[in-house]
């Protein structure tokens, strides 16, 4: 039977970027807007908060230890456990408006992120960007509102990204080369009009299956790699943003939310905070980490 369970009631802001980091057995996610950095133990329950002291949208485990972050300037490194940091690049210094947002780590070690304009009216000023291991930068994809939705299928020749903005709500797919970095030309994926959330953070199972969180449609939609509704989880919050498999067997689906600009007149207690969806029967895969 799945079970879906609250196990940090933060009421974060906008909680997103959930990884999970097999050696240590934690998840690491933030609260965007708060810029908070999250390490969540499951073997213990503790939620450990680091304040990075501006906007964090997403982050990668490193080989060599630590973290980078894709945050309001740039790419960092940070160390939680001595709290060094380092500015690598900002690929985005005129763009005072944009902050990112989603992130994966392909099968080599590379580090793709996205960015958008925060706040005030949609505008496509989000390009996608790879962090390669050397700290080379590089731009893929047209431009779109909100970047979203990165996530690579397991034998890491298909790269998966998103737009949640409204007006689009697009799930893209591409060839990928992972000798290279290199992706081929988008074609759709699928269209998330047919479902009750647009497309936020996503994930693949180890059968190659997309898991997106349905944000504003209170669930979590299983995709198939040929493009059709497999399954969907019903959640108890109105905003889930990022799935991640996690847990020792990697069968623990944990989705963060978002606790603010909720319905009027829902009942969203637990809105904002990291939920662990269990029973489902399928497990995920190891995230690779950030070879930089």
């Amino acid at each position: 039977m799945v079970d879906v369970e609250c196990v940090v009631p933060s009421r974060s802001k906008v909680g997103e970027g959930a990884v999970w980091d097999g050696r240590a057995s934690v998840l690491w996610w933030v609260d965007i807007p708060a810029g908070l950095i999250y390490r969540f133990d499951p073997a213990t329950g503790e939620n450990t908060a680091f304040d990075w002291g501006e906007p964090v949208g997403c982050l990668a485990v490193r080989a060599q230890g630590g973290l980078i972050l894709a945050t309001k300037t740039g790419f960092h490194t940070f160390d939680p456990e001595t709290g060094a940091r380092a500015a690598l690049v900002d690929p985005e210094p005129h763009l005072t408006l944009n902050r990112f947002n989603d992130g994966a780590t392909d099968s080599r070690g590379r580090f793709w992120a996205g960015t958008m304009k925060d706040g005030g009216d949609p505008e496509k000023l989000g390009r996608f960007y790879r962090l390669d291991p050397d700290g080379g930068v590089s731009a893929h994809f047209d431009k779109v509102y909100t970047t979203n939705g990165m996530a690579f299928a397991p034998d890491s020749r298909t790269i998966y990204f998103s737009d949640s903005n409204p007006a689009v709500r697009m799930i893209w797919s591409a060839d990928y080369d992972p000798e290279t970095g290199t992706p081929g030309m988008p074609r759709v994926f699928f269209d998330t009009r047919q479902v009750a959330g647009r497309p936020d953070g996503g994930t693949v199972d180890a059968d190659g299956c997309y898991w997106m969180a349905g944000v504003s449609g209170w669930q979590v939609v299983r995709i198939t790699p040929d493009g059709q509704v497999d399954r969907i989880v019903e959640m108890p919050v109105e905003k889930p943003t990022k799935p991640m498999f996690g847990g020792p067997g990697l069968d623990v689906l944990f989705v963060t939310s978002i606790g603010t600009g909720l319905r009027p007149g829902t009942d969203q207690p637990q809105a904002g905070g990291l939920f662990a969806v269990t029973g489902l029967g399928v497990t995920g895969l190891p995230q690779p980490r950030f070879a930089g």
